[in-house]
């Protein structure tokens, strides 16, 4: 393999998001031969194609695909690196990129963002919702900074480090109206029509939840991970399902949904932010995790 140039990995970049060789030199501010130029270079460089031409416009090869995933994350380390270089600099510069369960967009994200922001003007925060962030994909891939979520019950060793925030409880919930509302046993739910919130529904709360009573899980009838969708299943369906305690009495919610008494008790979890190993010592991000701390004390004493 060749040298390749920064710039020959931004113009592949730029055209495989915009689809055309003439929107990726209108995004990166060249002429359309200057792009033709930089991906030519780019192709002589791997000794492969990267890119092919079609009537609707530019896609990868499969080797193109190859570059792009490795190409992508060697400039968000390189961004990240100069973000890092200014802040150790004093210039508290850049973007945090968070995602963040509802619990935490509900309780922790707008008095860490209004704390954080208040003190670090100049750093642009990217907040996106995850139901279900157990497997850590974004994480891993380098798409976030940090994860605000239940702490997943074994981490692999070495790869990631968590700040504990505070304690949390999934509990069992039904649409308001539905009979299993009186239920009092988990045993009682377990032919009862569940959702589940995972990505593949070999895994997720609810799961956890039997396995914890010694109890085989049922099969889910339906597995999501969009929060809109789970609120639909729950208030306008028969099915049961997990959610954090304090989203489940909240007003708003318990108008639609009820809390099922289950004398085995609820799920306990322990929500907290999850960075890649090493991530900490990135300035913004340390101070951001310190702002979720407050926010979370202030919770606890509430």
């Amino acid at each position: 393999m060749g040298t390749i140039k920064l710039a020959a990995l931004q113009a592949l970049l730029a055209a495989t998001d915009e689809g055309s060789l003439r929107g990726a030199a209108r995004r990166l501010g060249v002429s359309q031969p200057a792009v033709t130029k930089a991906v030519r270079e780019l192709e002589r460089a791997v000794g492969a194609p990267v890119l092919q031409r079609s009537t609707a416009g530019v896609f990868p090869t499969a080797q193109g695909k190859v570059l792009l995933e490795h190409g992508r994350r060697a400039l968000r380390e390189l961004d990240d690196a100069q973000s890092q270089i200014d802040q150790l600099g004093g210039r508290m510069l850049g973007t945090l990129s968070v995602s963040a369960v509802p619990l935490a967009v509900l309780l922790l994200i707008p008095e860490t963002m209004r704390t954080f922001g208040r003190d670090y003007p100049d750093i642009q925060l990217q907040v996106r919702e995850e139901l279900y962030v157990a497997q850590l994909t974004q994480l891993r891939a380098g798409e976030v900074d940090v994860i605000v979520g239940p702490v997943p019950a074994s981490l692999p060793a070495g790869e990631f480090e968590v700040e504990a925030l505070m304690p949390i409880e999934m509990a069992v919930v039904v649409g308001k109206g539905n009979p299993l509302a009186r239920t009092r046993s988990l045993r009682q739910l377990a032919q009862a029509r569940w959702v589940f919130t995972s990505l593949t529904g070999k895994s997720g709360y609810a799961r956890q939840l039997f396995e914890l009573h010694g109890l085989v899980p049922p099969s889910p009838a339906a597995v999501v991970n969009s929060t809109l969708t789970l609120l639909a299943l729950l208030t306008q369906g028969d099915y049961v399902g997990l959610m954090p305690m304090p989203i489940a009495q909240h007003p708003l919610a318990a108008q639609f949904m009820a809390v099922v008494p289950i004398r085995e008790g609820h799920l306990p979890l322990a929500l907290g932010a999850i960075v890649r190993r090493g991530a900490l010592l990135k300035p913004a991000l340390r101070h951001f995790v310190a702002h979720l701390h407050r926010a979370a004390a202030q919770v606890r004493r509430s």
